[in-house]
């Protein structure tokens, strides 16, 4: 089966966003990209509601992805686009659609007033659940200058910020990242972020020499993770920062710089169900640049 970019499209600015920004991507990777709208059933007597029944329908699953892939034509003309339209719960359906794509790209709505995103229920279910890569795409300035970037262009892209467990390197996201960084031929930004021991909650000192040998110690651990895949993209230029605090606040202020973050997520098949993480969840939510999420084990 044809791999594929998938987008999710519901209509509002953000899907359209994502759209332009998946059939970016699309044209960097030779793929198809395909807009999935879904349409979620609603109750037979609310069904009978002006705003609710046939004629809404009927704009919904037909003028609107019509309208948005005769744009996405428009604009990426060297992108086969297609269109399909289902029924069913928006998570499971998108999910299920995007099973044999290489990307899924949804909209997220801009936190009004300040940078970052707002998450929906959709997005947060379909990114913890999904395993695939999931991009989050918000509807604003920074989105639709990196989408207007024209692959051959000689204006270097803002860097891909990748943000890593040194202790703990996934494969699959730092092959993501440095792909993404070498299919826009711009910089790698790799940000760590690591906690002083116990003992300085207490406010114990510890002397110099110390403190010095853990900072070198944490940028030794990054610098060995990244060894092999700096060999296998000799031409990426990578630049590392171990930092102590918040992994989330650092990539989040690396963000602001970025044409994407790029962060994991462990999958979990437990009983408690599925869960994106405290530092998943806080880039999501106030990340300024689209957010992939990639899964692995």
């Amino acid at each position: 089966m044809t791999r594929t970019v998938t987008v999710g499209l519901d209509g509002s600015a953000e899907s359209r966003a994502a759209a332009d920004w998946a059939a970016h991507e699309a044209q960097l990777r030779g793929l198809p990209l395909k807009l999935v709208q879904v349409w979620e059933p609603v109750p037979a007597p609310m069904a009978q509601a002006p705003l609710l029944g046939a004629e809404t329908q009927q704009h919904w699953t037909e003028r609107i992805p019509r309208e948005a892939a005769d744009g996405i034509r428009r604009r990426h003309p060297g992108v086969e686009v297609t269109v399909e339209q289902l029924t069913g719960a928006p998570a499971d359906t998108l999910l299920d659609a995007a099973k044999d794509s290489e990307l899924l790209v949804l909209g997220s709505r801009g936190l009004s007033g300040v940078g970052g995103f707002l998450v929906g229920s959709v997005g947060l279910s379909v990114v913890a659940r999904a395993e695939l890569p999931v991009v989050l795409v918000r509807a604003g300035e920074q989105a639709a200058a990196e989408n207007g970037t024209n692959p051959s262009s000689a204006t270097p892209s803002r860097p891909v910020v990748l943000g890593i467990d040194a202790g703990a390197p996934a494969d699959a996201v730092l092959e993501f990242a440095f792909t993404e960084a070498a299919r826009r031929d711009t910089a790698l930004r790799v940000v760590h972020g690591w906690s002083l021991p116990p003992y300085y909650a207490y406010g114990l000192g510890m002397d110099a020499g110390l403190n010095d040998e853990l900072f070198r110690w944490e940028a030794a651990a990054l610098t060995e993770a990244l060894r092999p895949w700096r060999l296998k993209h000799p031409a990426v230029e990578v630049a590392l920062e171990s930092r102590v605090g918040s992994a989330a606040d650092h990539l989040v202020d690396a963000s602001r710089e970025a044409s994407l973050v790029v962060i994991g997520r462990r999958i979990r098949r437990g009983a408690l169900g599925a869960h994106i993480g405290p530092v998943a969840h806080g880039v999501l939510h106030h990340s300024t640049a689209p957010v992939a999420v990639v899964s692995h084990d």
